[in-house]
């Protein structure tokens, strides 16, 4: 019998023992997958593809912290990208760590399979120190308002890992037939169920559903995150989550999953439509009043790779050399296509339309 003020070491092993794919559940995955798979040509189609990758991490970086209670604006988030971090307030720093710790666990992954190895590397990124694996007892999770206990996960290190290569097993196992999206929502489960680290599973837990799509050729790149979708249902997410650990009710915890995943993909192919339209304006526009020296295709792209630039990136990219960096870039703060920002000593230039479109979800 579950009860919450009782570490939970009597969590079940993987694969479950309750029918994972019902009809329903089936029906719904097959929209998912075909949904998924849209969005990866969709992805695959962009020039650039460095413009969808850069703004996607790091919007779910924020929206991923977001549900820590770890905020911050989507304008700090872009200039403490392009700036030294170092200058970044408390929590733009702890957002840009989860952009950092993603591309870690992204390719560690593609080095190899899952292991715990993998898991331990990605939250000390997230949390820039050297954590480890759980070995002490007191870890409550509480319901923010009541402050009653609503769950105690498993204690003792041993106990723990055991959980976790389980975990590690279950998702390298390419041989049971089971649909990758489904298993998903059972690997995302019982990751949050064991919380193997004081601090921090959250965040991983949502990294490791991206580098798990990845790993399941399902995605080229990391461009699908539920973190925006999970704000928003908040209450349903922990709800669901419960009710597979009070009452094994799988069901309605993968149908929840698989919408996230229907929703999120159909969201972030309407956002990759918009920003190709909003930088095929700026082409025009960029023609019609820049002069020929100045425009080019690769200038373009390099001003949707992410919000705000800097004329090192130019020199980076081989567009312009230093004094001319600076020209070209007052030369598209003139016809109105950036606007210029100082910070700090930086001259920073901001493309407002696409930071105003990034905004929007």
């Amino acid at each position: 019998m579950f009860d919450p003020q009782k570490p939970y070491n009597d969590l079940p092993l993987l694969p479950p023992t309750t029918e994972l794919e019902s009809r329903s559940i089936l029906k719904n995955a097959i929209k998912a997958n075909r949904v998924l798979a849209s969005l990866n040509a969709k992805a695959s189609s962009i020039p650039n593809q460095s413009m969808l990758v850069n703004t996607a991490t790091l919007k779910e970086a924020k929206d991923s912290s977001e549900i820590e209670n770890i905020v911050t604006t989507s304008d700090s988030l872009f200039e403490g990208f392009v700036l030294d971090a170092g200058s970044a307030d408390p929590a733009t720093k702890e957002v840009l760590s989860y952009r950092n710790a993603l591309w870690e666990g992204f390719h560690a992954v593609q080095k190899g399979k899952f292991s715990q190895e993998v898991f331990v590397k990605v939250v000390q990124k997230i949390k820039k120190g050297a954590v480890g694996i759980r070995d002490g007892s007191g870890t409550r999770i509480a319901n923010p308002v009541t402050q009653e206990v609503v769950y105690t996960p498993p204690e003792g290190e041993i106990q723990i890992k055991t959980l976790l290569e389980n975990l590690v097993l279950y998702m390298n196992d390419d041989k049971d037939d089971i649909d990758p999206l489904v298993k998903l929502a059972v690997i995302h489960y019982q990751f949050e169920a064991i919380h193997p680290f004081k601090d921090g599973n959250g965040r991983t837990g949502r990294i490791i559903i991206i580098l798990y799509l990845v790993a399941q050729n399902l995605l080229d790149l990391p461009i699908l995150y539920l973190s925006h979708y999970l704000v928003e249902h908040k209450n349903a997410y922990y709800k669901k989550l419960r009710a597979v650990t009070e009452n094994q009710q799988w069901e309605q915890w993968i149908l929840f999953m698989l919408e996230g995943i229907t929703v999120t993909a159909q969201h972030t192919i309407a956002k990759i439509d918009a920003i190709q339209e909003l930088m095929q304006e700026t082409v025009l526009l960029a023609r019609k009043k820049l002069p020929d020296r100045v425009y080019s295709k690769e200038l373009i792209e390099l001003l949707f790779e992410q919000p705000y630039t800097k004329g090192s990136f130019l020199v980076e990219r081989g567009i312009a050399k230093r004094q001319t960096a600076a020209e070209y870039l007052k030369a598209l703060e003139k016809v109105g296509i950036l606007k210029s920002k100082k910070v700090g000593r930086e001259n920073l230039y901001q493309n407002s339309w696409l930071l105003a479109l990034l905004k929007k979800h």
